[in-house]
């Protein structure tokens, strides 16, 4: 089978009236070429598609967008969305149910959400020409994660997302595993997330995709499996909350024979209020900055550059602690960041690494 997975897609503001005016070829340019001719076409809606006003509480921008969206991504030929993320309950129950709603409306299948933690672990299947392909869709713990009594997306949990794989290969030739984790803008994983991917293979994942850094990452591949940590966007332009555009206006589409067990990177780029496919120096600037990190993946480098990523985020850390160290705290927001930071893995990889125990002192 073909596949073509893709990263986040969240309109904005101003490509939101772009969505409800349905004009795909102002949103995605020549990009509508890739979604020709596979048999899974996967995307990662990162936002709710409600017309609800009130939002739940958290740290971040609430996203939500028009219900032509679920249209759009009907024309284009998308037959399954990624629900497991950060942003899909940022407007609760009532944005969760009316996007599923809208999905269900166009025909669009979806997976990493259910009614509560045990349903949402439903891994979705394609089977087609006797050949069976499993998508395990999973997000780290930040906001959006279902509970043992309340709907949410799928989380991420080290022991029974193992189990989840291992019974995907039990019924499928191929699995894909959907990591919606890893620290926002960081080009290199954690020394964790590289671990948990690499678990992930070895329990029976064919190809792990991460998600949700907004930036491109490296890749390896690792005991015949394939791992990319960090896609990058696919459609989150200009939204009026980054600082950061350059690494965020850039993607890698991903082309997976699932027969053959290859991948194909395409480069992605911003263009005026969408997506095109990269070209000339523009797709050269891309993958050679690509592979400089595949490289630094391989000889260890990356650990460097992981770190001096995490020394550059110290700030907010460090305040967070010493607010609520000194009973500084008097609205609550220090410990409410104390908190998410322990509940996030992302969060908590860089606490760790910025935050080290006296055992690494320990010479004795």
């Amino acid at each position: 089978m073909k596949a073509l997975i893709l990263g986040d897609l969240s309109p904005t503001d101003c490509t939101n009236p772009i969505f409800a005016s349905k004009d795909t070829d102002a949103l995605f340019h020549d990009t509508v070429s890739l979604f020709e001719g596979n048999d899974i076409n996967f995307v990662n809606l990162e936002c709710a598609l409600t017309d609800s006003e009130i939002s739940i509480e958290k740290f971040g921008p609430p996203l939500k967008a028009c219900s032509e969206v679920a249209d759009v991504l009907k024309s284009l030929g998308v037959n399954v969305c990624g629900l497991s993320n950060n942003h899909i309950f940022d407007f609760g129950k009532k944005g969760a149910i009316d996007t599923m709603k809208e999905l269900d409306r166009c025909g669009i299948a979806y997976t990493g959400f259910g009614d509560n933690y045990e349903d949402s672990r439903k891994n979705w299947y394609f089977e087609k020409n006797g050949e069976k392909v499993a998508i395990v869709a999973v997000c780290e713990h930040e906001y959006s994660y279902a509970l043992d009594n309340r709907m949410g997306s799928r989380p991420w949990d080290e022991f029974e997302t193992m189990d989840d794989i291992r019974e995907a290969k039990k019924e499928a030739d191929r699995v894909i595993v959907i990591y919606h984790g890893g620290k926002e803008l960081c080009g290199y994983p954690s020394p964790r997330l590289r671990k948990a991917c690499r678990a992930m293979v070895k329990n029976g994942a064919d190809l792990v995709v991460c998600q949700h850094s907004h930036c491109i990452g490296c890749y390896e591949s690792f005991e015949g499996s394939h791992i990319l940590y960090g896609q990058g966007n696919f459609h989150f332009v200009k939204p009026a909350f980054v600082t950061s555009p350059d690494i965020w206006d850039t993607c890698l589409a991903i082309k997976y024979d699932t027969k053959t067990n290859t991948v194909e990177f395409v480069p992605l780029c911003v263009c005026e209020d969408g997506m095109e496919i990269a070209k000339g120096e523009a797709k050269k600037a891309i993958m050679y900055s690509f592979e400089k990190r595949n490289a630094d993946l391989e000889s260890g480098e990356w650990k460097n550059g992981w770190r001096e990523f995490c020394e550059s985020e110290q700030n907010s850390y460090y305040i967070t602690n010493a607010q609520s160290a000194a009973g500084l705290d008097r609205d609550g927001i220090a410990a409410s960041a104390f908190a998410h930071y322990l509940d996030c893995e992302a969060h908590t990889d860089v606490w760790r690494e910025l935050f080290k125990t006296a055992n690494y002192r320990n010479e004795l």
